[in-house]
């Protein structure tokens, strides 16, 4: 069940990860018989089943350091439905700001898309005293409902995308624990388009918004750089609030000619936009929000951007990420990029280790030393620590690790 529900994370089939680097063992049959298999079950069973999959999987992945639950916003009729929250809380009753981070959005059926989490940029914000949650828009994961794309229409897509953002904060301003007065959208790719159309008609206590390599490559459709751009600049007409664009020279989905141009757009049609054009970030800049190594490139601006708003951005509590485990030091086994050597059956594993290769560190690429079950895991919180996990999982039985960052550290049976 759990290869099954696996996706992988951004727009393009050209990469198979989900939001948080994990990488999971393909299953053996195609997706196109995995579609026609799935299908025949019924609507029903398959609801039933990836909501038990998805309970387990929350449970089993909350921080409880950073007091993260999953709720469910309650419907509010007919055309509403319940929408999956992942909330992150500091310490004490509050009330405290909020934070909204919107998700990208996944390759295949949205009903498939795992929870998102973003559990480094949480650390980060809760460790400032604010209430972070990340909301599975309509449609998406266990929430409720379709997901509703717009077809071609860029512009209708954010629009549609930004309801869940509202219909989240008008939530949690009836909460107790939560400052809806003081609160601050951000979001990365899709999330980042959704970011942007949602400042066209923004809860009333939204003072900042971010947006990270925001967009939606859509090459179904005829023309879909100059219909993003078109899109993105047409919510420059209407949004007041100010907000801040991060984008790469080598964003593999949206090159630096049509970010421009978005940015421009939407400066002309009277957007107030701060562009952070960063250059190049590893393999990929469409990456650099959900990576370690991204940090020093977000969070000094994004934190001078919430001052500069009035907002809190001084560290009240001590939330140090928690160590990773232990690592083997380098046997000599094999160089990195010898792909021959990797211990692996299929040529999926090759094909994972190959894009592990050319990924940032922290990374780890784990291996079971008899099943030859594998699983690696790319930045964010404790990646060590989740490619082991993954794999041990997988395997019902201890893994070990093949390679860790830049060097092999398996040793030969």
């Amino acid at each position: 069940m759990k290869q099954l529900l696996a996706q992988c994370d951004l727009i393009s089939v050209k990469h198979k990860q989900n939001p948080f680097g994990l990488r999971y063992r393909s299953p053996s049959v195609s997706w196109r018989w995995r579609q026609r298999w799935w299908a025949s079950l019924g609507g029903g069973f398959l609801a039933i089943a990836f909501a038990l999959s998805s309970a387990t999987a929350s449970a089993q992945d909350l921080d409880a350091a950073l007091r993260e639950e999953v709720v469910m916003v309650p419907s509010t009729g007919f055309t509403e439905s319940e929408l999956e929250v992942t909330l992150y809380r500091p310490p004490g009753d509050g009330p405290h700001p909020v934070m909204v981070i919107n998700h990208g959005r996944a390759l295949g059926n949205a009903r498939m898309q795992t929870r998102a989490r973003y559990p480094l940029a949480a650390r980060e914000f809760v460790s400032r005293g604010y209430l972070v949650a990340v909301p599975m828009r309509q449609g998406f994961s266990r929430s409720g409902g379709n997901e509703i794309s717009g077809g071609c229409n860029v512009q209708s897509n954010g629009v549609q995308q930004a309801k869940s953002v509202r219909r989240t904060l008008d939530w949690l301003g009836q909460q107790p624990f939560a400052d809806v007065s003081r609160n601050v959208v951000m979001g990365q790719s899709h999330g980042g388009l959704t970011t942007l159309a949602y400042g066209m008609e923004p809860h009333p206590g939204t003072k900042l918004l971010v947006n990270f390599a925001g967009g939606l490559r859509q090459e179904g459709c005829t023309g879909w750089q100059s219909n993003m751009t078109r899109g993105i600049g047409s919510y420059g007409e209407t949004t007041k609030l100010p907000s801040l664009w991060f984008y790469g020279d080598n964003d593999s989905y949206f090159p630096p000619e049509v970010w421009k141009d978005a940015h421009e757009r939407y400066q002309k049609a009277g957007g107030r936009a701060e562009l952070v054009a960063f250059g190049n970030f590893g393999n990929d800049a469409h990456a650099m929000f959900g990576s370690r190594a991204g940090l020093p490139i977000w969070q000094p601006k994004v934190l001078a951007a919430m001052t500069q708003a009035g907002l809190p951005t001084r560290v009240a509590h001590d939330l140090k990420s928690l160590a990773d485990i232990a690592t083997p030091a380098a046997t000599g086994f094999a160089k990195t990029d010898e792909l021959d050597k990797v211990p692996v059956r299929t040529d999926a594993g090759r094909e994972a280790y190959q894009k592990w290769i050319n990924a940032e560190s922290p990374k780890a690429f784990v291996i079971h030393p008899v099943k030859r079950t594998w699983s690696w895991a790319v930045g964010g919180e404790r990646p060590y620590a989740r490619a082991m996990a993954s794999c041990e999982r997988l395997a019902a039985s201890p893994c070990e690790f093949y390679a860790v960052d830049d060097a092999v550290v398996w040793k030969a049976p």
